[in-house]
């Protein structure tokens, strides 16, 4: 047994060395962030939605149908452009009826004259009465009135024909098209819908209660556009302008902010948000402090969005939180995480720790 002592030592020695040894991966130490509170009064969000300035939906003024559809939905067309085209063999022909009209009204309107100068040479010479002279100077009358009624008619029918024909009436980008090859296209229906995409707002609804502190605030409003690079954080905009208008079913006023002229990847209807800048009322309650978090630090997997927090024991824990609005390069948590909390800065190398 004495032979047995040293050996078991020795392991007993080896397994405390095992034991106390590192484990693989575990040797770096993950850098860590605290949630900073944001004392601010709470800004106040309007749901918005992007509208354009400028937005024509065209329609035709004769019946006919649709022969030619060259555009598309998200097409940018010039003005004058070829929208689309109506049959319009009969107004052709009906060009060409009141043409050949003219031209033999106008051949009329010759002879009645070269026959009223033959009658006024007969008059001077007394071979013909005064009444022979007025019916040829009516005659000549009724000629021209005749070539002026079917000048005009012509002319109708060349504008009529014109009508057939639906142009862009400035740049712009196809907005929507209700029809297709084959379509009746009648008075009034609705056609094309085309928008100009240098000129885009944001509207929100502003509740009665808010638009005196809408209308002093104009100049400190934000906007920002979810989704949109660029526009995920408040932003200020070109213009502002509160109508004086009132919806008396909602009680609301509309607020129109001006985006900036050329503005990438907007299109009108897409959801957006404006900032209403809080109001700190002097005597009143101090405001709750808010924490943020580098936008860095949030993991968004699918519906996940989540932080690494370092537990007691030093290993990174995922933890499920709730946004609010960006500040910056930093993320408003307004739920998972205190302010006593260490978090993970870098995810991915807390991800490899587990």
């Amino acid at each position: 047994m004495h032979y047995l002592k040293p050996i078991v030592a020795t392991f007993l020695g080896l397994g405390v060395m095992l034991t106390s040894a590192p484990l693989l991966g575990q040797t770096s130490t993950l850098a860590t962030v605290l949630p900073q509170p944001l004392v601010k009064p709470a800004d106040l969000s309007l749901d918005a939605v992007v509208e354009a300035v400028r937005q024509t939906t065209l329609s035709s003024q004769v019946p006919g149908a649709i022969v030619s559809l060259p555009v598309r939905v998200g097409d940018r067309v010039r003005t004058g452009q070829e929208l689309l085209r109506i049959d319009a063999r009969a107004a052709q022909q009906n060009v060409a009826s009141t043409a050949a009209q003219l031209e033999a009204a106008q051949a009329a309107l010759k002879v009645a004259a070269r026959e009223l100068e033959r009658q006024k040479q007969l008059f001077a010479q007394k071979y013909i009465s005064q009444g022979a002279l007025d019916r040829a100077l009516a005659q000549w009358e009724a000629a021209e009135a005749q070539v002026q009624a079917l000048q005009a008619q012509t002319r109708a029918a060349r504008t009529q024909s014109d009508f057939f024909v639906i142009a862009a009436p400035y740049d712009a980008v196809i907005n929507e098209v209700p029809v297709t090859l084959g379509d009746m296209a009648m008075p009034g229906r609705p056609l094309v819908t085309l928008y100009d995409p240098t000129a885009l707002r944001v509207t929100a609804s502003v509740p009665q209660t808010l638009i005196n502190r809408a209308s002093g605030a104009a100049g400190t409003l934000r906007y920002e556009i979810p989704g949109v690079t660029g526009l995920t954080s408040p932003q200020q905009p070109v213009s502002v302008q509160v109508l004086p208008t009132i919806d008396p079913a909602t009680r609301t006023a509309l607020v129109r902010l001006g985006l900036p002229k050329g503005t990438a990847g907007v299109a009108p209807g897409m959801f957006a948000r404006v900032w209403l800048p809080a109001v700190q009322q002097p005597n009143g309650p101090a405001p709750a402090a808010r924490l943020t978090l580098p936008a860095s630090a949030v993991i968004r997997r699918a519906e996940l969005t989540a932080v690494y927090v370092i537990d007691a024991e030093g290993e990174p824990r995922l933890r499920q939180v709730r946004l609010g609005r960006a500040v910056g390069d930093r993320v408003e948590i307004l739920s998972g995480v205190s302010a006593d909390d260490k978090v993970a800065a870098d995810p991915q190398a807390a991800a490899r720790r587990r």
